[in-house]
Formats: structure tokens, sequence, C-alpha cells
């Protein structure tokens, strides 16, 4: 979504949580930020932070593979978070005593450069991870640690050895704040105290005091005389990176027609809704398409069945009996794991797909 004029250049309700998270923050608490995707989690990380004062360092799990690549990521994360020059000779005193390269191309972000062997990797973990609290310390600020998909280093690491010893640094250093993102949190997150906060789907006023304003900028209104502001608000469900999509293709639409009025609002109507909804979810079939192909089936029995029909009761013999859902654990199973993996709702906000544009394509999908 480049050049997208909806790209909110503030922060879109969630003033709660703001207020929330950068206590936390200041008070050198560590947090796990849960939500599906689209609700805000990293855009609520980069304003508490800015709030407070906090370098950040975002490193996401899901793109290491190995221990060596996890360390190139947390290597890129400190280089973007200290960049100015006298910033980077600190970090290269810190790092003196490693068999660590600091190259600096023309024109080219600065990048660590090593080849270590697994011991090497495992002792320049420990001294990269060090390096926040020591530079926090030098330049009298806070740090914030921001982990995506964090639970992915278990496909890698089969001994749980590097996960334990950031769940040691989490508790320990004084200025730095690991901060989690993740869809919900695990038992072991409770365990270490970390504070969570949950985000649920955004109200329909605090999207609308944001779109209504962004629309009218760019000559756009919902006509107030059709249901056109009402389907959108059902299309996407609270989800505020739906919407700016979903709005950006009605603007792209309205920018080709040939009868676009020039000095007067253009009107949107519920067929300019629906039809660049269509539009939307036409782009992103592919993407649903592997994604379906990649789940059990029990679980996409279960998503269809959520997509066309959500309950607050999926256990109810009745709903398993519509459905031809099977019974007992394989059912609860199938819940959790989509519940787990984003693609769903659990039981606190009533079990519904939790993207609207995957809901959307499901029920075009079932006819």
């Amino acid at each position: 979504m480049s050049n997208n004029p909806f790209l909110p250049q503030r922060l879109v309700g969630r003033q709660t949580e703001l207020e929330q998270i950068s206590k936390i923050l200041l008070a050198d608490g560590d947090l796990l930020i849960a939500g599906v995707a689209g609700s805000g989690r990293r855009t609520l990380v980069k304003w508490a932070a800015k709030n407070v004062g906090a370098r950040v360092i975002t490193l996401d799990c899901l793109r290491a593979t190995d221990g060596d690549r996890f360390l190139k990521l947390l290597a890129e994360g400190l280089l973007n978070a200290f960049n100015l020059p006298e910033e980077l000779l600190m970090l290269q005193k810190l790092l003196r005593e490693q068999p660590v390269t600091f190259e600096t191309e023309e024109q080219a972000k600065p990048k660590m450069v090593w080849k270590l062997t697994t011991a090497g990797i495992w002792n320049l973990f420990q001294n990269l991870l060090s390096i926040p609290q020591q530079m926090a310390e030098w330049l009298d600020c806070r740090v914030a640690i921001v982990l995506h998909n964090f639970t992915h280093i278990r496909s890698w690491d089969r001994k749980g050895e590097w996960e334990e010893y950031l769940r040691r640094e989490i508790q320990l250093q004084s200025r730095v704040s690991y901060v989690l993102i993740a869809t919900v949190p695990e038992p072991w997150m409770h365990k270490l105290s970390i504070h969570v906060v949950e985000l649920s789907p955004m109200s329909t006023d605090e999207l609308c005091e944001w779109l209504e304003p962004t629309m009218q900028a760019k000559g756009l209104r919902f006509d107030p005389c059709t249901t056109s502001l009402q389907l959108f608000t059902e299309y996407i469900q609270g989800n505020l990176s739906d919407a700016i999509a979903l709005i950006r293709r009605i603007w792209l639409d309205y920018l080709t027609q040939a009868d676009a009025p020039t000095n007067a609002d253009f009107l949107i109507q519920p067929y300019h809704v629906h039809q660049n909804m269509l539009v939307l979810i036409e782009d992103l079939a592919p993407t649903f398409e592997s994604l379906i192909m990649l789940l059990p089936p029990t679980q996409v029995r279960v998503l269809e069945s959520l997509a066309i029909d959500p309950t607050v009761s999926p256990h109810s013999r009745e709903y398993i009996q519509k459905h031809q859902l099977s019974r007992g654990g394989s059912l609860q199973g199938a819940l959790d794991s989509l519940e787990q993996k984003g693609l769903v709702y659990g039981a606190k906000y009533g079990y519904r797909i939790a993207l609207p544009t995957l809901q959307f394509w499901l029920r075009q999908r079932l006819g």
C-alpha cells in the first residue's frame, strides 16, 4: 500500500491501551501485546516508545531460521536503534573483544559481520543481548526490544536454550523492556509476571472518528441517505488494516471514473462498498487459497462454519449437527489452533472469524 493517503498519521483509537503501555515502559515493565493481525499492535509500541523516549529494537523471529540468522536480525535492530556516529563508535567499543567486523559501505547502512562456530554464536548471542542495557545506561534512556512471533524460535531452538536465556533476560535487565507481540497469551507468559495488554476489535465510533475526516480530505463521503457506512463497518468489523485497504480501493475506483466530481464530495453508495470489497478479496484470493491448503481439514471445516454462522456456543449440539462438526476434543483443538493462528476470536469476543477480508472471501467461496 505505497502512496496510500489513508495510512494514519496518528494513533487511531487505542488511547487507553497507549496510556497503559506507556506506563509499563516507564516503570521498566515487560509486556505482551496480544491481538490479531491489523489490530494495531506494532503501531501502539511505536507511539508508546515515542511517549517515553525509548529506543526501539525490533526483531521478527519468523525471519530467524537458526541461531546465526537470529543474531543477524538482532544486530540489524541494534544498528537501527543506535545509528548516530558516536553511538556506532560505542557499539564498536562494547564489542571490541568479539570477533565482529563493522562494515560500512558508501550510502549504505553499516552492518556487523562474523564467521563463527556454534559455540562462538552462543557467546556472541549473550554479548549482543547485553548491549541494549549498556547503551541505555550510557545514553541515560530506555530501550524497548520488540519480539514478534517469539515462539517461532522453537522451530530451530530444539533444546529450548535460546528461549530460556531470553526469558531470564526479560526479567533481569533494568533499563530494557521486552515487548512480546503475539496473537494470544501462552501460559508461561503469565508466569514471568509480564503485563498483558489484549486488543479487542476497534469500535465503530473510534474507527469513524478517524475515517470520515480522512475521507473528506480526499473528496469522499458515505451517502447519509443509504446504508453505505453501515455496510462498510459490517465488512471491516473493527479491523483498521482492512478499513484502510477497502477505503483506498474505493478511492482508486472513484479516481478512475470519468464523471468524478471536481468540486463536490463523491457520495459512496452501498454498491461502491460491495464491488470494491469483491475486488479487494480477488487480490487476496491466492493468499487465502494457500492458507486453506495448509490447514488440516477439521480446522477448515470449523473456519467455514464460523464464516457463515458466527456463534457464542460452537460446542452446542445444535451447532455441531447443523455444520456436521466433530464432537469433543477435536473441535476444541481446532478452535484453539485457529485462535492461536489469529484466524478466529475465542470465547471472549464470541467465536467468529478474526480477519474480515478472510470471512468475506470464505462466504463468497461457499456461495
